[in-house]
């Protein structure tokens, strides 16, 4: 593809996702010097992307008076311009060509893509639609930013393709969330070196950190910004890992906001304990805490962290498992606990895991724990095995924890150990060639400096972006913000395909021994 006069790259991030209304502002600045009305057309994806960082308020005040569904039947308004926010797929193309062809619905169209447009379909708008079309730009974003260091590939059924041993879409799937990964890279304005988690039993994240890597050397991506490939990487790595690397999911969501909240952006990432304020939300989660989970979530911490809240080590972990299996927890919670049990274990007998299904009484639900196994999770080990290959982790005794919270993501670990320049070769290969001067303190030499853009300008020192291939949890989100908190001098972020919650992340093991799903490509989700 050729740089097309018209498209451009926009960074409309200050720092990754902290000013989510760039978007809006990106999108109709073009139309602003016009008083005319505008209608605002949307797939079913730019739907979703728009409405994470926009009310219709917002949109009328920027004489934006009509929000229209792109694929619906509309009648025409010859008065009004018409602001196309879309992504790049021949259904969308053939909806935007069908409002011009043969006869125009608006009297000018501004087109923004999510991401690149092929060459036959820019040529087809060309083609019916050019005299139409006041401006066509990619926007370079086909991942859905969540938080200000946190976004995802708004993928959920990617879990499955992955991970189903009957799944006919993987190497599609990996493509398509390589594809987004390297959006997520334009946006940031960022040309990282690239590693993987090296595993035994998967391959994914080698995979993936392949596709990524080609994409990034690759035309288009140059297209998009012609002098990193002369300049060289910016001060930025990119770590690729699977689900299975850490499979304790300890958190869970109670109530439903968003970033306009400023007070919630403030709390969201503190315990229960430091809300003194939207007390109804602690009242109610306090309650619930107190009536059934307080017991529950000292086993699970127990068996997680692998001593009690004294730092007694637990050397029997079935005497720790016991009480939560004879007390009336939710089949769920009880399935959790026993695979807690089982990794604290790395793996237990064939012998003993009948025994603890057959208690649970989910003698024909095996799945929720044996579909482990496809993740490279030690399910089923010999006798001899049990206790062995315990990952290695930083010793965080002495950090002031809450008695029910001592948990920590093994991802705080490997953020801390990159921060650090730490990370073992031998575990975390190089993909591509990581900056020489990266080592988290944001010191770059002369020879690798390049000049510094507006995004480089809003701030200062590296950036480590670490992609969970499978899904990510709160916790893990946590861990970014904490970490660049303590750090400073580099930003951490952090996404997956989807987020996960301790009993969707159940529903996607078991669903894992379905068959085959349809391949996911950017056509699909742009339906959905």
């Amino acid at each position: 593809m050729t740089c097309f006069y018209g498209f451009s790259h926009i960074v409309f991030l200050e720092s990754c996702f902290v000013s989510l209304t760039g978007i809006k502002d990106t999108i109709i600045a073009d139309c602003r010097k016009s008083e005319v009305w505008k209608i605002l057309i949307l797939d079913p994806f730019t739907t979703k992307l728009l409405s994470s960082c926009c009310k219709m308020s917002d949109l009328m005040s920027e004489k934006i008076t009509i929000v229209e569904d792109l694929y619906k039947s509309r009648e025409p308004v010859l008065e009004m311009k018409a602001i196309y926010f879309m992504s790049p797929t021949a259904k969308c193309v053939d909806a935007f060509i069908a409002d011009f062809k043969p006869k125009p619905k608006y009297k000018a169209a501004y087109v923004y893509f999510t991401d690149y447009c092929p060459d036959d379909l820019f040529n087809n708008m060309k083609l019916y639609c050019a005299k139409y079309i006041r401006v066509c730009k990619e926007i370079n974003m086909s991942f859905m930013p969540q938080e200000a260091q946190v976004f995802t590939c708004d993928n959920p059924g990617a879990f499955r393709s992955i991970y189903s041993p009957k799944s006919s879409d993987k190497q599609k799937t990996l493509e398509t969330l390589a594809d987004q990964l390297v959006t997520l890279c334009a946006t940031l304005d960022e040309y990282p070196g690239v590693r993987y988690k090296k595993e035994n039993n998967t391959e994914n994240a080698k995979i993936l950190a392949e596709l990524v890597d080609s994409k990034l050397e690759g035309h288009i991506f140059m297209c998009m910004f012609p002098l990193f490939h002369l300049q060289g990487k910016t001060q930025a790595q990119l770590l690729i890992v699977e689900r299975g690397f850490d499979p304790v999911n300890d958190t869970f969501l109670q109530a439903v906001l968003n970033e306009d909240d400023m007070l919630w952006v403030k709390l969201r990432h503190k315990h229960i304990a430091e809300k003194t304020i939207h007390l109804q939300l602690a009242e109610d989660c306090m309650q619930q805490f107190s009536n059934n989970v307080e017991k529950l979530c000292k086993a699970e911490q127990d068996l997680a962290v692998g001593s009690d809240v004294d730092g007694v080590k637990v050397k029997d972990p079935m005497r720790t498992l016991l009480p939560v299996l004879l007390h009336p927890y939710s089949t769920h919670d009880k399935i959790r606990a026993v695979l807690l049990y089982i990794f604290s274990l790395n793996g237990t007998t064939d012998e003993n895991l009948s025994k603890l299904i057959q208690y649970v009484k989910i003698e024909e639900e095996r799945e929720f724990i044996l579909n482990w196994k496809e993740l490279g999770v030690p399910i089923i080990t010999a006798p001899s095995s049990i206790f062995s290959r315990k990952q290695s982790r930083r010793d965080r005794s002495q950090e002031q924890t809450y008695n029910l919270s001592r948990w920590t993501p093994v991802i705080k670990d490997v953020m801390e150990d990159a921060v650090e320049n730490k990370l073992d070769t031998r575990e975390w290969p190089h993909q591509s060639e990581c900056p020489a001067a990266w080592n988290g303190s944001g010191a770059v030499s002369a020879r690798q400096k390049h000049k510094a853009s507006a995004q480089d300008e809003r701030r200062t020192g590296s950036r480590l972006i670490i992609f969970i291939i499978g899904g990510i949890s709160y916790s893990e989100m946590r861990s970014a913000y904490e970490v660049t908190q303590a750090v400073k001098s580099c930003e951490v972020i952090i996404g997956s395909s989807h987020i996960l919650t301790p009993t969707s992340l159940l529903d996607d093991i078991k669903g894992l021994s379905k068959g085959p799903m349809e391949p996911f490509t950017l056509e699909e989700r742009s339906n959905a």
